[in-house]
């Protein structure tokens, strides 16, 4: 072991989803030292999950080669709801049998290591203003674009969690009052109208109503198969439809930032997720709408930029909630 290893003071960030675990061991600059990827599998309950969280953090200690007494911290990146004050899992959707499971506490028991627990997509937020797009920024909006939408809130330099801990539901603002349903059970959220789900669903519609588009040829007919990705691509060669699609749902997610601009008067708003891949497609018509619909002074006052963190946004993420903690004590 290096001597610069020896005396440097680490944490573990670890990044719990539906579907996978990601672990870390995370310095003060947010070089990742040592990782690990496992499946959740979610249907085995907590206490099966939770040990597969711990096992994960003694792994990458291992891999790293460092003894438990190098790590000042442990940080959980764990989906909502969650109760912030008590560090508890609500009933996450997709950690079937979870309900009010102590989660920080079992970790925290597990490992010999204090822990702190925050909800995912602020963790994210902190990890891109601690590590990523983000740093040197007070006043900041992250938002993630994937399957759904979320995000968080930095202002004033820290994390802003709302009243009952729940702030930063970007992906539930409604945008059309009577629009599409969501997951959540409301209509019109901005989730419903531009995320990878949406995007989906409306390519989906138009094959299953017989509108000519590459759509379906590039799926083979097979509905299954149709995803955000895939329509972008139908879009890229050109196909209408396919470009329709894309361009409402952008023109959605821009009345919506657009919202926040006013509302927040962010310095920048960083957005990541798997829809950004898609590129200026999304970004143009964000900072059309921005300019367009924004008070001129905070429009002028805000960027919009891509995240940076890329894959490892969660587990940094989770790591830069460990960090906070550690400047808090």
């Amino acid at each position: 072991m290096e001597d610069s290893v020896a005396h440097e003071q680490l944490v573990i960030g670890i990044d719990l989803g539906g579907t996978k675990i990601c672990t870390a061991v995370v310095n003060r600059a947010g070089g990742i030292m040592a990782h690990d990827h496992r499946e959740t599998l979610a249907k085995e309950g907590p206490q099966a999950v939770i040990g597969r969280m711990i096992d994960a953090a003694r792994g990458v200690m291992a891999q790293a080669g460092i003894a438990q007494c190098q790590v000042a911290a442990v940080g959980v990146g764990s989906p909502g709801p969650l109760d912030i004050e008590a560090d508890v899992a609500l009933s996450p959707p997709n950690l079937p049998g979870w309900d009010r499971v102590p989660l920080r506490r079992l970790i925290e028991e597990g490992l010999g290591i204090p822990t702190t627990l925050e909800n995912d997509a602020n963790a994210a937020a902190l990890g891109e203003h601690h590590f990523g797009a983000g740093r040197g920024v007070d006043h900041m909006i992250y938002v993630t674009v994937s399957t759904g939408i979320g995000g968080g809130l930095i202002l004033g330099g820290e994390l802003y969690h709302g009243a009952t801990g729940m702030a930063g539901e970007i992906g539930h603002t409604t945008i059309l009052t009577h629009g599409p349903l969501c997951g959540c059970g409301n209509r019109g959220c901005l989730e419903a109208l531009a995320s990878g789900s949406a995007i989906a669903c409306r390519g989906r519609e138009l094959v299953a109503h017989g509108v000519p588009t590459k759509i379906a040829d590039l799926a083979g007919g097979d509905l299954d198969l149709i995803t955000a990705r895939l329509v972008a691509e139908a879009a890229s060669e050109g196909d209408v439809e396919a470009e329709r699609i894309l361009s409402e749902a952008m023109d959605y997610l821009g009345v919506g930032l657009a919202s926040l601009v006013n509302l927040f008067n962010p310095q920048l708003i960083v957005i990541g997720g798997g829809l950004t891949h898609i590129g200026e497609r999304l970004f143009g018509p964000v900072r059309r709408a921005i300019k367009r619909r924004a008070f001129p002074a905070q429009a002028q006052a805000v960027r919009v930029v891509p995240a940076e963190l890329g894959d490892h946004v969660g587990v940094l993420g989770a790591a830069a909630v460990a960090w906070r903690m550690l400047a808090d004590q």
